[in-house]
C-alpha cells in the first residue's frame, strides 16, 4: 500500500511535524486518518526513534477502545500512519465545548478505558500519556485512546524510571523514580482518575501545569487536598480516590480492582467490550467534531496532493544532485538509514494471511477425520 492508494479528502489535525487528514482507500471505498510525518524534521528534531517505536508497538496492537493502526509506509519526503478514522472528536475538543459530562456517561468511559488498559498491561505496554487529548470518541461515543508516541514496553528485569508524559496527569512516582524504584503501569490508572475527575468537573484535580517545576509538583501533591463536589455519588468519590491514590502499590491499577468494585458490580462486562451499551454522550453526528482551521490552513486540499506531491518528488531528484553541502550529506546519511529501517505494516494482509493459514487448518482437519472414518471403516 502506498501513497496513491489514498485520496486525501480533508485536513483534521496538526501536530509539531506531522498533519493529520481523512482519506478514502481507492479500492475498497474505506474511510481512515492520515497521519503524516515529513521525515527531514523528524530527523532534524530528533524523533525518528519516537516514530520507529510508535510503529513497532501499534503493529502488535487490536482492540476495540484503541486507534488501531492499518498500513504504514513512506515515500522520499513522508513517513505515513494509516489508522481508524473516529469523527466524534477528543475529549479535549468537548470539555473546550463547555460540555459536562454526567456521572454514568464517566463511569461507561471509566469501564471502556478499564479494559483498553487491561489489554496494553497484558502486553507489556504503558501508554504514559492518558488525558483527554488522547481519547477520541467514535460516532456512537465510544472512547478509543490514541498516540503511542511515548508509550514504552515494560520487560522483565528492567525498571522504567524516564520522566515522561504530559505533567498535569502523571502520577507522583513518576517524579521521584530512581533506579531502585521505578515505576509501572499503574501510572496509566492515575492518568484515567484524572482525566474522569477532569471530565465530571470541568477541571482537574490538581494545580499542576506543564511548565511546573518538579519541585512545585512534589510540594503540590505533599499539600494540596483534593476537592469533591457534594453533588457527586459517594461511589463515584470513593472509585476517583482509589484511582488517585499517591501510593501505587495501594491505588487501583489493574482490571480486576475495578471489576470488584461495589460500584461497578452492576456492568455486563462482555456487553461493554462488544459496545452493545450505548454510552450517554454521543458527538453531534454529520459535522467534524475537531477545530474547522486546519482545514482552511491546509492548501493541500485545493489542489490535487498526489499531482502535485508526485511534481515535486520528480523535481526533487532532478536537483539533489547540486544540492548537498556537508551538513546536507550528514542529513542524506540520516535519511537513508530512516529509508532503510522503516517498518512497513498492512493489517489487511495479514488478516487475509490468518485467514488461508485458519482454513488450511480447518481442511486438513476435516480430511483427517474423513480418514478417520475410512479407517473405521477398514
Amino acid at each position: 500500500v502506498t501513497f496513491d492508494h489514498f485520496e486525501i479528502l480533508r485536513a483534521i489535525g496538526k501536530g509539531s511535524f506531522g498533519k493529520v487528514c481523512i482519506v478514502q482507500k481507492n479500492d475498497t471505498k474505506k474511510m481512515y486518518a492520515m497521519k503524516y510525518m515529513n521525515k527531514q524534521k523528524c530527523v532534524e528534531r530528533n524523533e525518528v526513534r519516537n516514530v520507529f517505536k510508535e510503529l513497532q508497538i501499534m503493529q502488535g496492537l487490536e482492540h476495540p477502545f484503541l486507534v488501531n493502526l492499518w498500513y504504514s509506509f513512506q515515500d522520499e519526503e513522508d513517513m505515513f500512519m494509516v489508522v481508524d478514522l473516529l469523527l466524534g472528536g477528543d475529549l479535549r475538543y468537548h470539555l473546550q465545548q463547555n460540555v459536562r459530562f454526567q456521572e454514568g456517561t464517566v463511569k461507561h468511559f471509566i469501564c471502556e478505558l478499564a479494559l483498553a488498559l487491561d489489554y496494553l498491561q497484558s502486553r507489556h505496554i504503558i501508554h504514559r500519556d492518558m488525558k483527554p487529548d488522547n481519547i477520541l470518541l467514535d460516532e456512537h461515543g465510544h472512547v478509543h485512546i490514541t498516540d503511542f508516541n511515548i508509550a514504552t514496553i515494560l520487560t522483565k528485569g528492567t525498571q522504567v524510571i524516564t520522566i515522561a508524559g504530559t505533567k498535569p496527569y502523571m502520577a507522583p512516582e513518576m517524579f521521584n523514580s530512581t533506579k531502585a524504584t521505578g515505576y509501572s503501569f499503574a501510572v496509566d490508572w492515575w492518568s484515567l482518575g484524572i482525566t474522569a475527575y477532569e471530565l465530571l468537573r470541568g477541571r482537574r484535580p490538581y494545580h499542576i501545569r506543564s511548565n511546573s517545576s518538579t519541585n512545585e509538583i512534589a510540594h503540590v501533591f505533599r499539600t494540596a487536598t483534593v476537592m469533591y463536589p457534594a453533588a457527586w455519588s459517594k461511589e463515584m468519590v470513593s472509585l476517583l480516590k482509589k484511582l488517585l491514590e499517591p501510593d501505587p502499590k495501594e491505588r487501583f491499577s489493574q482490571l480486576k480492582d475495578i471489576q470488584d468494585f461495589p460500584y461497578l458490580s452492576d456492568i455486563n462486562w462482555d456487553a461493554v467490550l462488544q459496545k452493545r451499551i450505548m454510552p450517554g454522550f454521543i458527538p453531534t453526528k454529520g459535522r467534524l467534531n475537531c477545530d474547522p482551521t486546519f482545514e482552511l490552513e491546509e492548501m493541500i486540499l485545493e489542489s490535487k496532493p498526489l499531482h502535485k506531491k508526485k511534481k515535486r518528488l520528480a523535481k526533487k531528484e532532478k536537483d539533489t544532485s547540486q544540492r548537498y553541502s556537508s551538513q546536507g550529506c550528514h542529513l542524506q546519511k540520516h535519511l537513508e538509514s530512516l529509508q532503510r529501517d522503516f517498518i512497513v505494516f498492512n493489517r489487511e494482509k495479514m488478516r487475509k494471511h490468518h485467514n488461508e493459514i485458519q482454513e488450511t487448518l480447518t481442511l486438513a482437519q476435516t480430511k483427517d477425520t474423513e480418514e478417520d472414518s475410512q479407517n473405521n471403516n477398514l
